[in-house]
């Protein structure tokens, strides 16, 4: 009697998809971090272009342009605070650094490290 092996047994299904399984549950963590770093990123760049037709003769205006921004996207982390606003030669550079966590089960979590330059001249 001849018995040839057809497909993939259960175990072997369980074995292979398990990786699938922790990586799609990641990536569904890590959604949420990431569009909310979109939203910084393009708060930062729309401070930017409003202050190059505009008045940005120190740092209290940008900030404040900034977290009006922010309040606007509903950002809560980062906070406008945690943003640098400094002069670098005769243009501001503001500077997003800032990490976030993404709890995945036990005690086991993502750290996901952004840094976000925009220069405003």
């Amino acid at each position: 009697m001849r018995h040839s092996q057809r497909g993939v047994t259960f175990i072997g299904w369980l074995v292979l998809l398990t990786p699938v399984a922790i990586v799609v549950y990641a990536g569904i963590r890590l959604t949420p971090i990431y569009l909310n770093y979109m939203r910084v990123a393009k708060s930062m760049s729309e401070m930017a272009q409003e202050a190059k037709g505009g008045d940005s003769s120190n740092a209290q205006t940008l900030r404040t342009s900034l977290e009006k921004r922010f309040d606007i996207e509903s950002i809560e982390r980062p906070t406008a605070r945690d943003i640098d606003i400094h002069r670098e030669g005769d243009h501001w550079v503001a500077i997003a650094d800032y990490e976030d966590l993404a709890p995945m089960f036990g005690n086991v979590s993502l750290l996901v490290q952004f840094h976000k330059e925009v220069d405003v001249r």
